[in-house]
């Protein structure tokens, strides 16, 4: 938010009208835009999204950590990596982040099964959301009447204020730690993982003519995020740029003309008329980032996100998730189909939030659900 105006300017700076100038950032964010945070929903976390199932028998990553750019990345690669040529899959993840097991496993299946290099990034630099156990219910105690044999519960007060102050603090460590990764920090990260990897992997990127993305929970917003075409914000000019070749009455010379900002194809003793400057400054285009994107059950999306949205989109979505409203995910729908994006929505009934990440169920039909949510997005991403 713009800081308020304050009585601290000189009266002649009320003649100068601000001039945009653009500003060279690569992947604009949006955290202070008013429209993306007055349509945000309110930060929510479910468990499924700060903590692993069980992982399955028998399987461990089969990839490595190492530096990219100073971000600590997650690499797994196809066994015939580079003898065959492979596309890069940037792989986002939810709360439990790069450490996980369960996700690099996400990861080597990818990899394996996708024939993709696979990047996935620690997004939240060494800082997963936090998981703290809530306050066991004291086993209901009963009380037998000595004349009916009934059976009457004798829950204590103390039981259930216990376990309403633990889920409070819970609540409270995941707001605390959302407001620790916000968009603003997360975006630089990508930033400079997907600058690595055009350097690293620039094999795979030109082989896939771009850079693929899959994201589960958090990591679906991102992919979003990346999937758009933004209009770059433009900043305020500086005092010496609204003031260049301005004479000005209490001055001994005229100011010095400032110089053309890079790209506005201006030379030395510029003619360019102020209509035609002024058209030259006007907001950039940017993105998208990925040539496409397949994301799963994602959280903390808002209406806004789909805005732009330009690369195609494969879309896993849990039936009446709480945590990506049934709303959210229409209006996202109905934006793509409007807008021409290219896109494929799947929803899966009477399975949890989060059941795409690997990870074990005891259920048949989550099993199956989750089988076919990964051939979905694997299937998305291979045949684009």
């Amino acid at each position: 938010m713009a800081d308020p105006e304050v009585a601290t300017k000189s009266p002649e700076s009320d003649a100068l009208e601000d001039i945009p100038v653009a500003e060279s950032t690569t992947i604009p964010n949006t955290v202070d835009s008013p429209s993306a945070s007055a349509a945000a929903p309110a930060p929510a976390l479910c468990d499924n999204c700060t903590s692993d199932r069980p992982t399955p028998a028998g399987q461990k990553p089969t990839g490595e950590i190492i530096k990219l750019n100073d971000i600590d990345v997650y690499v797994s690669k196809p066994a015939d990596y580079p003898h065959t040529p492979s596309k890069l899959l940037l792989l986002l993840t939810g709360g439990t982040g790069l450490h996980s097991v369960n996700n690099q496993i996400q990861a080597d299946r990818f990899a394996q099964d996708g024939g993709f290099v696979v990047v996935m990034p620690d997004l939240f630099e060494g800082d997963p959301a936090p998981n703290p156990t809530t306050a066991p219910v004291s086993e209901e105690r009963s009380a037998t009447d000595a004349d009916t044999g009934s059976a009457a519960p004798t829950s204590s007060f103390l039981d259930i204020f216990r376990t309403k102050a633990a889920e409070t603090a819970k609540s409270f460590l995941i707001d605390m730690w959302l407001a620790r990764h916000t968009e603003d920090k997360i975006m630089p990260i990508l930033e400079k993982v997907l600058d690595g990897v055009r350097d690293e992997f620039a094999d795979a990127v030109a082989y896939g003519d771009g850079i693929y993305a899959a994201g589960y929970c958090i990591g679906g917003r991102y992919v979003l995020l990346l999937a758009r075409e933004q209009t770059q914000a433009p900043r305020k000019a500086s005092i010496s740029e609204r003031l260049g070749g301005i004479t000005l009455p209490w001055a001994h010379k005229p100011a010095a003309p400032a110089s053309a900002p890079t790209g506005l194809g201006g030379s030395e003793g510029n003619s360019q008329s102020g209509d035609d400057l002024e058209a030259n400054r006007q907001n950039k285009v940017s993105g998208p980032w990925i040539k496409a994107g397949a994301i799963a059950h994602a959280t903390l999306v808002s209406k806004d996100d789909f805005k732009g949205l330009k690369a195609p989109i494969s879309m896993v979505s849990v039936e009446h998730d709480p945590v990506f409203p049934d709303e959210v995910r229409m209006a996202g729908e109905d934006y793509m189909s409007k807008n021409n994006v290219e896109h494929e929505v799947q929803v899966y009934p009477g399975v949890p939030h989060g059941f795409a990440v690997v990870g074990e169920y005891e259920e048949t039909h989550i099993k199956e659900a989750q089988a076919a949510a990964f051939e979905q997005m694997l299937k998305w991403l291979v045949e684009h």
